[in-house]
């Protein structure tokens, strides 16, 4: 393999760590790789993007300009129940969904793969809060609780926020093996024992 191309779509009011928190696991990666592991964010325009906590990017590509992808990464947060209703942003994931290695999704973007066509009657989660409603919006589906993340073939997808990471590092290592994605972890010091978690 000497090249991977991994995408992240970004939208108004996504959750800024569902892309931001793969962002950091992906470009790290990179280190001490043979192969060019590029990492672009799409946008459908070229417009800056503000996402849900205020924090404005400007996309590297739009959906005309997108280079070939082998991994596609959809974040939520409120925005999604906007982009499930945009024609072109289903349109554009199920073309470029078709054609990647990895189809994933942190939190409520799993809506949009579902919208897409990309999840139906596959097994998915997303953030707890929402769980009952994409039982309802994607009947079709299995929708998963009390999950970080679950796999169904080449489909991926996240619990809420900072499950993104946990995935991520989790297919950093089924393609460049444990090690690295070990190292990766290391590197980024992540090693999860937040404050407070006796009194959850």
């Amino acid at each position: 393999m000497s090249e991977f191309s991994v995408g992240i779509v970004l939208f108004e009011d996504a959750e800024e760590l569902d892309w931001a928190g793969p962002w950091e696991v992906f470009t790290m990666a990179r280190a001490g790789l043979a192969e060019d592991l590029r990492v672009v964010t799409v946008a459908q325009t070229a417009d800056p993007v503000r996402s849900w906590n205020g924090l404005r990017v400007l996309p590297d590509h739009t959906f005309e300009d997108c280079p070939k992808l082998d991994l596609v990464l959809v974040p939520g947060g409120q925005g999604t129940r906007r982009e499930i209703e945009n024609p072109v942003m289903l349109a554009w994931l199920a073309k470029v969904g078709a054609e990647c290695t990895w189809v994933t999704s942190v939190c409520t973007g799993s809506l949009l793969l579902h919208g897409a066509g990309l999840a139906s009657g596959r097994r998915i989660t997303t953030h707890w809060g929402f769980i009952p409603t994409l039982r309802e919006r994607a009947s079709d589906a299995e929708v998963l609780e009390n999950v970080r993340y679950v796999r169904d073939g080449n489909l991926v997808t996240a619990a809420g926020v900072s499950a993104g990471i946990d995935m991520s590092l989790w297919i950093v290592g089924q393609i460049w093996g444990v090690p690295h994605a070990r190292a990766t972890q290391r590197f980024m010091e992540y090693d999860p024992a937040p404050p407070y978690a006796a009194e959850v």
